[in-house]
C-alpha cells in the first residue's frame, strides 16, 4: 500500500506541487482569521517550519522525477527564496501582513530539516 501511494505521488509530483504552491501563496497573502493553537508562544513560527518542510519536500520529488542534478540543493535554494519573495510580497502587499525575519528563518529551518531527511533517506537506499 506504501509502494502505491509513493508511486503515486511521483506521478502527481507536478501538480501536487503546484497546488501545494498555490494554496502556500493564498495563505501567506490572505487575511485568514486565527490559526489554530498549539499551545506555545511560537505557534506561528512551528507552522512555518511544518508547512516549508512538505513544501521542499514537494519540490524536491518534483526535480527528482525529472532527474535534476543536485536536486536537493537545487530545491532548498528555491524554497528559501519562495520563502524570503513571500514575505517581501506580505509587507508590500498587504496591509495586515508584516515581513518577519523570523517568519523567514523558520521557513528555511523547515527546509533545511526536509532537506537533511531526504539526504539521510538517500545514503540509506545506496547501501
Amino acid at each position: 500500500m506504501i509502494t502505491r501511494l509513493l508511486l503515486a505521488l511521483k506521478k502527481w509530483a507536478l501538480p501536487i506541487l503546484v497546488l501545494y504552491a498555490l494554496a502556500l501563496t493564498i495563505g501567506s497573502l490572505a487575511h485568514i482569521g486565527d490559526i489554530p493553537s498549539l499551545g506555545s508562544s511560537f505557534d506561528d513560527k512551528i507552522y512555518h517550519v511544518i508547512a516549508y518542510f512538505f513544501f521542499t519536500v514537494l519540490v524536491y520529488n518534483s526535480y527528482k522525477k525529472r532527474k535534476v542534478a543536485y536536486a536537493i540543493l537545487i530545491s532548498a535554494i528555491c524554497v528559501i527564496i519562495y520563502g524570503i519573495v513571500i514575505e517581501v510580497l506580505q509587507q508590500v502587499l498587504t496591509s495586515y501582513r508584516t515581513l518577519d525575519i523570523y517568519d523567514a528563518f523558520a521557513n528555511a529551518l523547515g527546509v533545511v530539516f526536509a532537506a537533511l531527511i531526504i539526504r539521510f533517506k538517500n545514503k540509506l537506499k545506496l547501501k
